[in-house]
This record gives C-alpha cells, sequence and structure tokens, in this order.
C-alpha cells in the first residue's frame, strides 16, 4: 500500500497538471459516472493530501477522494489522450494533459462537511503544516497496544505504512513491541521529527531511503539494495539478512495482520520498562 509521502507526491502532481482551471472528467469503466459528471468542467482550485486519503476541491461540484489501497495507481500523460485502456475508474483531462485512476479502494466525491468528518477520524499527517504531534502522543501514551501497532493505526498518525513504521522505530533504537504507554515522550517527539524528515525526502525524491552516510552501499562496500520497493533501509523486508550496525540477523513478525522487521540486538530499548 502507498505511503503518506506518495499521495503528498500526488497532490502535487494532479495540480500541476490542472489546478486553476476546469477539467474535463469521465469514467471510462463506467464505475464513477455520476461523480465524474458532478466533477466535469468544474475548476480545480485545490489538491491535498491527509495520510493516505488524496482530496482534490472541484469549485461548486464538491470534494474528489482518492485512496488506492493496495493496487490503485494513477497515470500521467500529455494530451491528447489516446483511446482508454483496461480498468479506468476515472480520467482527468485539459487541452495538456490527462491522468488516469485505476484500482482505487475509494473513489467518491465529498461534501465540505463530509471531508471535514474524514480529517477528523484521522491521526495527525507529518507532512501537513497543521499538523500536531500531541494529538498522536496523547493517543499512543494511554495505550497499551504496542507502538509498531500503534504507529499503523491512521486514527493516531496518519501516512505512516509498513516502511516508516519499521525504519523510524529502527532509528528509535525501540523495540516494536514496547506498549505505547511505557514509550518516553522524548523518543516519541525524536520519532516524529525523524517521520518529518524521511516523509518530506520521499515527497521530494519518490523513494524511502532511512539508512545513513555510514550504511550506504558506497559506505560499506555492499551492493545496493534489490526489492520493488526501492530505496535503502536498515530492517524493511530484510529478514534473515544481516543488520548494516550490528550484523544481527534482521527478524519479522506478524502484528495486526502486517509483517514486522526489527533488529533483535539494536532494538532491545523498550522491553522491560515494566520490570522497572
Amino acid at each position: 500500500m502507498p505511503e503518506g509521502h506518495t499521495l503528498h507526491r500526488l497532490a502535487n502532481d494532479v495540480w500541476d497538471a490542472f489546478g486553476g482551471r476546469p477539467v474535463q472528467a469521465s469514467s471510462p469503466q463506467g464505475r464513477f459516472v455520476e461523480g465524474a459528471a458532478l466533477l466535469n468542467g468544474h475548476v480545480l482550485r485545490q489538491t491535498e493530501a491527509h495520510g493516505k486519503h488524496f482530496l482534490a476541491d472541484f469549485e461548486g461540484a464538491g470534494w474528489l477522494h482518492i485512496h488506492l489501497g493496495l493496487i490503485g495507481k494513477v497515470d500521467f500523460g500529455e494530451a491528447p489522450a489516446p483511446e482508454p485502456v483496461g480498468q479506468v475508474r476515472l480520467r482527468l483531462q485539459n487541452a495538456t494533459a490527462y491522468a488516469e485512476l485505476r484500482g482505487a479502494t475509494v473513489c467518491e466525491v465529498l461534501t465540505d462537511g463530509e471531508r471535514e468528518a474524514l480529517i477528523a477520524r484521522l491521526g495527525p499527517d507529518p507532512l501537513r503544516d497543521d499538523a500536531d504531534p500531541e494529538l498522536a502522543w496523547k493517543r499512543i501514551h494511554r495505550s497499551k497496544l504496542p507502538i509498531g501497532q500503534l504507529l499503523m493505526d491512521q486514527e493516531v498518525l496518519s501516512g505512516v505504512g509498513n516502511v516508516y513504521r519499521a525504519e523510524v522505530l529502527f532509528r528509535a533504537k525501540l523495540h516494536p513491541m514496547t506498549p505505547g504507554n511505557l514509550v518516553k515522550k522524548r523518543e516519541w517527539q525524536g520519532m516524529w521529527s525523524d517521520l518529518l524528515e524521511l516523509m518530506k525526502y520521499g515527497v521530494e525524491t519518490g523513494r524511502i531511503d532511512t539508512v545513513t552516510d555510514d550504511h550506504t552501499p558506497e559506505a560499506m562496500g555492499r551492493d545496493p539494495r534489490q526489492d520493488d520497493h526501492g530505496g535503502e533501509v536498515y530492517v524493511y523486508r530484510r529478514q534473515g539478512q544481516r543488520c548494516h550496525v550490528c550484523n544481527s540477523v534482521i527478524r519479522t513478525e506478524i502484528l495486526a495482520g502486517r509483517n514486522l522487521f526489527w533488529c533483535p540486538r539494536c532494538q532491545r530499548t523498550g522491553l522491560t520498562r515494566k520490570k522497572l
């Protein structure tokens, strides 16, 4: 599933292609005909992302809301748009560009009130200027659930997926099974700052790179990571491989239906706090 930085990049790309101008909207697949008709011909006046949700304000028509889910994607191209191929849920186009949405979990038009209700359900997004990390901290601090589970709860924190979860916990040297109410506030503040830095880099580059200069392939004399997700990481999807820092074997375990990844030596912190 795309992580939060992907949706912020999408908001930027849609604005660059269509912002401030009338947009033609259609549903070649036929599953979004009524919604596309509401948007068709209206001026796109704002795009934004909140966590894993993309929102676009069409003047006088409402908010286009998209959640890509596991397989959703948006492809862009230059006008004139060719005949649609495959299951195109939504096509946006103007005189210079077109964009096609396929495979999304959610594609709908919201009113202002419905948009506000959606955002109210979500935790703070580190990439938004209006984000308040204290809201996430209050939810984490009063929960006995593992911090590795809380970081993935979009009502606690928006936009963090499995890659950022695994990597920010490693960089914080915090075990993913540490109960939320045993996480120290300075640890949370450090993770928030780290997420802000890593996710901004993701928006700028389209990659998730989390290793420091000391642990790049060039510095360590190792081969670059070969993975469909790309980017140099410490633990994500590196189970059975050696830790770049301590040479221990990276472990994996399923938590709340998703795979955890961590280093058993570098991430001991937090497990014994109940006994102190």
